[in-house]
């Protein structure tokens, strides 16, 4: 993507062969129960930087609710805009749903990149958990940062969310293999089609991701509950869930992934989709279509130049019951 020292080049997103290839997330702390560790769970020290705009934030935003973690994990959201200097922190006055940077102070996220290292030449990313004790930059690999909320902060939640887990040991093999295809044929294969700049290289990625679509509808229409694995609900139903909420009102047109619909052509899928949404407020309330929608077709430029946001699909999301 970019270049710290080539603040346009963020707005650059395929090679010169025409694909799109995402860069590995360069913070890679962990933070630990054990009170040793370098980085030991404590409540109050850590805050999460996020944009409701971004899947890969969104799943952070999700397990943050999902367990209690809301006074022992602060939070704040940038701006839905991403322009040529990154991220930007706006007031809720100017852009709803927005945050400003309370703990740092910064005005965009790629301030908090260079005080912790004033050479970065990386990407500036949310999500960000940051250490507020020590001032740094502890991770910013979602799928990391999830499985840290996940069991890490248990000593410091109300009773009714310890031992809750979205990553059991009976099933982390399974969550492990579908999380594996899921992310490079559907999380990001919606970018990999969606950011291509040739035609075959685009044809390559969005049969992949209905294929991909096809498998998960299988896989629903036989599970033995309401979840991709049966009755639990798991990681693997929240890493799906930030792309699959977002795929009609955006990947369809804006990314041109348009073979088919998830309301309309995947009836395991949309059921699933709605349940989550409908039945769990963790899953509803961080999902802000407003942000979603104005962040991909206003910020990137080279796929929509005139910035139109189209007006459907209406609605974003359909009542359980239709």
């Amino acid at each position: 993507m970019a270049s710290a020292n080539k603040p346009d080049d963020i707005l650059k997103w395929a090679s010169k062969d025409g694909e799109f290839r995402r860069k590995p997330s360069s913070f890679r702390n962990w933070i630990s129960r054990d009170p040793r560790a370098e980085f030991p769970a404590e409540s109050g020290r850590y805050h999460l930087y996020i944009s409701w705009a971004c899947p890969w934030a969104h799943r952070t935003a999700i397990v943050r609710a999902l367990k209690g973690l809301e006074d022992v994990i602060s939070i704040s959201v940038v701006d839905w805009y991403l322009g040529e200097m990154g991220w930007k922190f706006s007031s809720p006055e100017e852009t709803p749903g927005a945050t400003l940077d309370t703990i740092n102070h910064a005005k965009y996220l790629r301030e908090l990149y260079f005080k912790v290292n004033p050479d970065y030449d990386g990407r500036f990313t949310v999500p960000v958990l940051w250490d507020k004790k020590t001032g740094s930059l502890v991770n910013n690999e979602s799928s990391e940062i999830i499985r840290m909320f996940n069991e890490e902060f248990d000593d410091f939640i109300d009773d009714k969310y310890k031992g809750l887990s979205f990553y059991p040991e009976a099933l982390r093999d399974e969550i492990d293999s579908l999380n594996e295809w899921v992310y490079d044929t559907v999380n990001n294969g919606v970018y990999k089609a969606g950011f291509a700049s040739k035609q075959e290289v685009y044809e390559s990625h969005v049969i992949k991701v209905f294929e991909s679509l096809d498998r998960l509808e299988d896989i629903l229409a036989k599970s033995t509950g309401p979840f991709l694995l049966g009755d639990k609900l798991t990681e693997a139903d929240i890493r799906l869930y930030t792309t699959i909420v977002r795929f009609d009102p955006v990947y369809v047109q804006h990314f041109k992934c348009n073979i088919g619909t998830i309301r309309s052509n995947y009836p395991h899928l949309h059921k699933w989709l709605r349940m989550l949404y409908w039945d769990y407020p963790e899953f509803k309330d961080t999902t802000n279509f407003d942000h979603i929608k104005l962040h991909y077709t206003k910020s990137h430029k080279q796929i929509n130049p005139f910035s139109i946001t189209p007006v459907g699909p209406v609605p974003n999301i359909l009542p359980k019951d239709e």
